[in-house]
This record gives structure tokens, sequence and C-alpha cells, in this order.
């Protein structure tokens, strides 16, 4: 008897050690233990923020759908910057993406896109601006694209600007509601990415510069509304999300006269449930690195090199207007390993962006600008 209970109590002892060691190790391993992340609201002063960028000072810039870019300092509103060009803020259109220049601290150029009236024909299309800023104005403004030609179709305007290593610019233009005739019609403008000089050139090596009837500043083509654009931070290459149909949501590593598919293959449907394509693949055709269905409706995208953020450094995030998330999109490489939704119920989210700074912000419609803070 007096054997049992010492074996017991040296069992109870052991049992106890093993705890209190796996208690110590959970609060030591960032894998059983991972940061969590809060949002903190800085900015409220916006209803439909869709872009935001940021000075060599610190202060942002954020565009708001309805024609107004916004001058934001210490979460206040410093100015309503004036000069910008006639903006048609009708449905999805607007003032949508603002990027700075690499080199803006010494050339001061900023670029904007926005559903633009110049040319022909009723309604709108996309155009790509840069300006400079002087004092609360923007001044020097030129258009260095304009997609033609102008449609009263509402919808899928795009559009996203981002630069490459090598100084090009890249803008993405959706296909305007014609995904019949626009997406896989070079000649045609919409549905498409497009590369260009910092000015407005178009680069002597873009892919189609030498076929007869294309449209020479196209990059990729096959796209059917890209919202989401960023320059990978170890390749160098730009990736794209774009929203499908009824499911269809789409992640590519976007490169050089690829054909990324839209309308012929997609992994959609029609928004009444009936079927536009029986192929999710086809020879020629590029497959996503991933794909959402259901569609979260995508809108924003940002490759995370923070180390303020060590648990999503390496990956990328994904905003979901349709479902109020942000998606971490799990990487390894150049391939999609995971996705794991975080900031849950955050809202709309329009644009995910990392900031100089460090830290990931995140644009909410209705509800105005996050910063997302590592908690202790």
């Amino acid at each position: 008897m007096k054997w049992f209970k010492l074996g017991t109590a040296l069992s109870l002892l052991v049992l106890s050690l093993a705890c209190v060691d796996k208690a110590e190790s959970n609060t030591t391993d960032p894998a059983a233990n991972p940061p969590t992340y809060e949002p903190v609201l800085v900015f409220d002063g916006v209803s439909v923020p869709w872009g935001m960028a940021w000075l060599p000072n610190g202060d942002m810039l954020v565009t708001e759908r309805s024609g107004k870019l916004l001058h934001v300092r210490d979460g206040a509103l410093v100015a309503e910057l004036s000069g910008l060009p006639d903006i048609y803020a009708r449905s999805q259109g607007g003032l949508l993406d603002v990027v700075l220049h690499p080199d803006y601290a010494n050339n001061g150029w900023i670029y904007i896109t926005y559903s633009s009236t110049e040319g022909s024909g009723d309604g709108a299309n996309t155009a790509l601006m840069r300006a400079k800023i002087d004092g609360d104005a923007l001044v020097d403004q030129e258009v260095l694209y304009k997609a033609t030609p102008n449609t009263t179709r509402g919808q899928h305007y795009g559009s996203r600007i981002a630069f490459d290593d090598n100084g090009y610019v890249y803008f993405s233009v959706g296909d305007r509601g014609n995904r019949d005739e626009n997406p896989q019609d070079l000649s045609r403008d919409a549905g498409k990415i497009y590369r260009l000089h910092d000015d407005g050139r178009i680069p002597s090596d873009n892919p189609f510069v030498d076929q007869e009837g294309a449209k020479s500043a196209v990059y990729s083509y096959g796209h059917r509304n890209p919202q989401g654009m960023a320059t990978h931070p170890e390749s160098g290459d730009i990736w794209a999300h774009e929203h499908g149909p009824r499911g269809g949501d789409e992640l590519n590593h976007i490169r050089a006269g690829k054909n990324y598919g839209w309308p012929v293959i997609s992994y959609g449907i029609n928004y009444n449930g009936t079927s536009f394509t029986d192929l999710t693949e086809k020879e020629g055709m590029e497959q996503p690195q991933t794909y959402w269905d259901p569609s979260i409706a995508p809108s924003g995208l940002a490759f995370v090199t923070s180390d303020m953020y060590p648990n999503w450094k390496g990956h990328a995030l994904v905003g979901s207007l349709k479902f109020g998330y942000v998606v971490l999109v799990e990487m390894d490489g150049m391939e999609v390993t995971n996705r794991t939704e975080v900031l849950n119920d955050i809202g709309r989210v329009r644009d995910v962006r990392q900031a100089p700074d460090g830290y990931i912000y995140v644009a909410v419609e209705g509800k105005g600008i996050y910063r997302i803070e590592p908690q202790s």
C-alpha cells in the first residue's frame, strides 16, 4: 500500500513537471502562441477609400472614389487637393488608385488612375495620370494613357498601379463589362494589364509592340477586373488578383505576353447561376496561383516584408469586400501553400498596403483607414 502511494505521488510529480514544461514551451513558441494584431482606426474622414500612398514625411494621400484626393497627417485632414482632372464618378467609376514614383523624393511625381470622359463617346474609361503636388494643389498634370472607347457601362474600371524594380509602371483596366469583345482582343483596351516607362513612353520590349493592330502598351491580357496589384519582394515580378463573376476570383503571377483566360476559362459562373464556359483550363492560357469559389470580391494586395508581423512576413494579404476580412495568402517562394482569414469583421476592404513605417494599413468602406498594430 505504501509503495502504491509513493508510486502515485511520483507519477503526479512527473505529470506536474511535464505540464510546467509544456506551459513554458507554449509561452515561447511562436507557432503555439502566434502574435495577435489589432486594427486601430487612424482616419475616418473618407467614405470609399480606394488607394493609399505615403509621402516621405509620413503624411498619407488617400483617394476617395467620389473624386477627392486627401492629404492626411497624424489622422487629421490637412487638405483636399485641388487641380484634379474631370472625374466620371458614377457606379464603380471615380478616383481610383494612387502611387508615388519610386524616386519621388527627387522627382515629385505621383500617379493616379481614374475614370475619364476624355475622348469621343458617352461615358468614360480608365486613365493613368501623373502630376506633382504644389501646396494643396496638383500641378504639371500629364495623362500617360487613356483607355478607349468610352462607355456608359458602370462596371470594371480596374484599377491598380505598381512599379517594378526597373522603374516601369504597370496599371490595370477591367473588361468594362464587355467580356465577349475586350479581354481576348489585343486591338482593344480593357481586360488588360499595361506597362509603360514612367513618362508614358511604350517600352520597346513590350510583348506586343511589333504585333500589327495590337495595343502596344499591353503587358498581359485575358483579365476580368483586377483590383489588387503589387510587386513581389523577391522576384520583382508583378502579381495581381481579379474579381471573378460568381466564384473564380484569381491571384495571378503576371508575366509578359501571357493570356490569363477570361472569359474562355474560369472557375466561376454567371451571377444568375448559369454557366458561360465549360473550361477551367486551356493550352496557352495561364492557371491562377490560387482562386476563390465562392467569390470573396478581392480588393487590395500587399506582400508583407515588415518584421512587425513575424507570422505574416513573406506572405501576402488580400482584402475581401464581400466578407469583410483580410486573407493571409501563405507562400513558399512563388507557390501559394495556404489561405487563412485574418482581421475578421473589419468591414468591406478596399485596399491593403504596407507603409514605409512598416505598419500594414487597411482601407475600409464606410469606416476609414486602419493601422494594424501588433499586440504584445
